[in-house]
């Protein structure tokens, strides 16, 4: 285990990215069983959609919900499928008034904190994946492996698996929900580089920096939870990927 005044950070940060290459990978690899087995892409992005309906359903209404709370008018809210330029999909959409950018960034924060919740309760509750997280963190790899095993074994394991799936899998936000973040953060960082500059930065290190600390280790722990509910399903998608290429002569590029 890492014990260092950043070990949230450090945990936090690789579990992010890990997460996000396994996603797109495994998203990869379902529009393309989809694609093989269909052979239509407007049906495979409706089959595709449909998949991940339920997360797209709390992504979208909480953007809708936060805009109620802002008092922002939320002019269209749809769940509807569409293919963007490029390739990518567009599983849904919530259109807001103009607004302040912090309202907006709210609003646009809103499905990764939604999310991030019910995967949280999800993983701790229903699956157990949370002390299999903190196993993961100190190293304990037999331990981790033991408990990987009984897992299956809980009440009503793959509704819940399903669910935690398809909501970890749709939260993050996308590039249009990020658009009001970059001044917040620039804010936030001027603000502390001014801070540091004027001689509180010992006091931040002592005061500010252990909650910041165990926050992101909070964080790292739900990414954790998410990255292997991904690779428990990646390797069997890629693996018949290949069969039903082998099988049908066809092959898609992932």
């Amino acid at each position: 285990m890492i014990q260092t005044p950043f070990a949230g950070l450090i945990y936090f940060v690789a579990c992010l990215l890990l997460f996000l290459l396994v996603q797109r990978w495994l998203h990869s690899e379902l529009q393309a069983i989809l694609l093989l087995l269909t052979r239509k892409p407007q049906l495979t992005v409706g089959l595709f959609s449909l998949l991940f309906f339920p997360g797209v359903l709390l992504h979208e209404s909480s953007h809708f919900i936060a805009a109620l709370i802002l008092r922002v008018p939320a002019r269209r809210f749809s769940v509807i499928p569409r293919v963007l330029p490029g390739g990518k999909i567009r599983m849904g959409y919530v259109e807001t008034a103009a607004t302040d950018p912090l309202r907006d960034a709210l609003i646009g924060v809103a499905p990764l904190v939604s999310g991030l919740a019910v995967t949280a309760a999800l993983g701790a509750w229903r699956l157990g994946l949370l002390p299999l997280a903190e196993l993961a963190f100190q190293g304990q790899g037999e331990a981790f492996l033991a408990g990987l095993r009984v897992i299956p074994q809980q009440r009503d394991f793959w509704l819940w698996f399903y669910l935690a799936f398809t909501v970890s899998s749709t939260m993050l936000p996308s590039a249009s929900d990020r658009r009001a973040w970059l001044p917040i953060i620039l804010t936030i960082g001027g603000a502390a580089l001014a801070a540091v500059m004027a001689g509180a930065g010992g006091w931040m290190l002592a005061n500010i920096a252990p909650p910041v600390n165990q926050g992101l280790h909070m964080l790292a722990l739900i990414f954790a939870i998410s990255l292997m509910i991904h690779l428990i399903l990646v390797m069997p998608a890629w693996l018949l990927r290949l069969l039903i290429s082998r099988i049908t002569g066809l092959r898609v590029s992932c």
